[in-house]
């Protein structure tokens, strides 16, 4: 038995050797030490949100609108209308905003507001305040509200400009009622329009973060907690989200909001042209090499255009010495002007680049009003 047990014992010796005598071939193979590099210089994805919802999320507020029944004015949006009817002939608007000064300043949608009277926010803490508006502008879909209260937390206006496609985007607000919620996803696009706002003066960021109803007027923030839009508009067939999105981007709101706590009103400057793009039929019969800028279809008698010299056929490539990509992006730079200020525009006419001073009026709305 002893003599088994030994005989044991030394096989199981010469295994342990056997094994550490294994060829190149058989061994089983280490890390190599170019993986230890690469796990160095990985860059790790970020995991988590939570410190920047952390900072913005005491920021948005809910908004409840009582007013008279009437046909919904965006059917794009069939946006906040929700939790039923507080009695014969009137309804609940239900929506977000954003904190903007700690003193009670709050933004949101002007469709949110629009007909209200009586506004009720309510802040992540529970507490419920009274609202009056300061100020409304239809044409980029903004209000500005005032509550009653001091040292409120606060979400600050990032800069829009420096978004790009691809980049993080989370929205906070309370779709359906459910309370505030955050959703994730990313920049899809930039410079949209929808053609829904009154007067059509939109630069929508695009994002598939999911955004439904009862998110109007609220957050899009980024990666970093930075307020980079408010929620506006969705594209769907059914009221619900389909991935498709809008925000208006901070630097419009930016923008809106001061001129509405200054003056109380947005003033916007008009050129007087009508443009289309460049496609490959224009660039032909234009002569252009290239499909820079838009092409003048129309010039507005007596407008600032036709009173700098601009004409029909004229290719604006440059406004302000920034290239102009499309009619749309072209308008906008232009409505944010202050009226009666000269801008610098580079033209294409007869394939020689010429450089134009114009002076911009202001736009008379529909109404007669300024």
């Amino acid at each position: 038995m002893t003599r088994y047990l030994v005989l044991a014992v030394l096989l199981t010796l010469v295994a342990c050797r056997e094994q550490d005598g294994l060829d190149p071939v058989s061994r089983p193979h280490p890390t190599p030490a170019l993986a230890r590099e690469d796990q160095v210089n990985f860059k790790f994805t970020q995991a988590s949100y939570a410190d920047a919802i952390e900072r913005a999320g005491p920021g948005v507020v809910t908004i409840r609108a009582t007013r008279r029944l009437r046909a919904v004015q965006q059917p794009f949006l069939a946006d906040p209308l929700s939790d039923g009817q507080p009695d014969a002939g009137r309804q609940l608007a239900l929506g977000s905003g954003v904190i903007v000064q700690p003193d009670g300043i709050i933004l949101t949608n002007h469709h949110l507001t629009d007909g209200s009277d009586s506004i009720v926010i309510e802040l992540m803490d529970r507490r419920v305040f009274g609202a009056k508006v300061l100020g409304v502008d239809p044409p980029s879909d903004l209000a500005v509200l005032k509550i009653a209260a001091r040292n409120l937390p606060t979400l600050s206006l990032g800069d829009s400009d420096r978004v790009r496609v691809g980049d993080v985007a989370l929205a906070i607000g309370n779709p359906l009622g459910v309370g505030q919620t955050v959703t994730a996803g990313i920049i899809s696009a930039k410079g949209r329009a929808t053609g829904f706002s009154s007067g059509s003066f939109e630069d929508f960021l695009q994002t598939d973060a999911p955004i439904n109803q009862g998110n109007s007027g609220g957050a899009l923030i980024s990666a970093r907690g930075e307020l980079i839009g408010i929620n506006s508009q969705i594209l769907s067939n059914s009221g619900g989200n389909i991935g498709i999105g809008f925000a208006i981007p901070s630097n419009m709101a930016r923008n809106v909001l001061q001129q509405l706590l200054t003056t109380g009103k947005v003033r916007r400057s008009r050129l007087g042209v009508a443009t289309q793009p460049i496609t490959p039929e224009t660039a032909a019969n234009l002569g252009l090499t290239d499909w820079r800028g838009v092409v003048i279809n129309t010039v507005a008698p007596n407008s600032p255009a036709a009173r700098a010299g601009m004409r029909q056929g004229d290719v604006i490539v440059a406004f302000n010495g920034a290239p102009v990509t499309d009619g749309n992006s072209l308008r906008n730079h232009v409505a944010s002007t202050l009226p009666g200020t000269a801008v610098g525009f580079t033209v294409l006419r007869n394939q020689h680049e010429l450089k134009i001073q114009v002076i911009l009026t202001e736009i008379e709305l529909k109404n007669g009003s300024r």
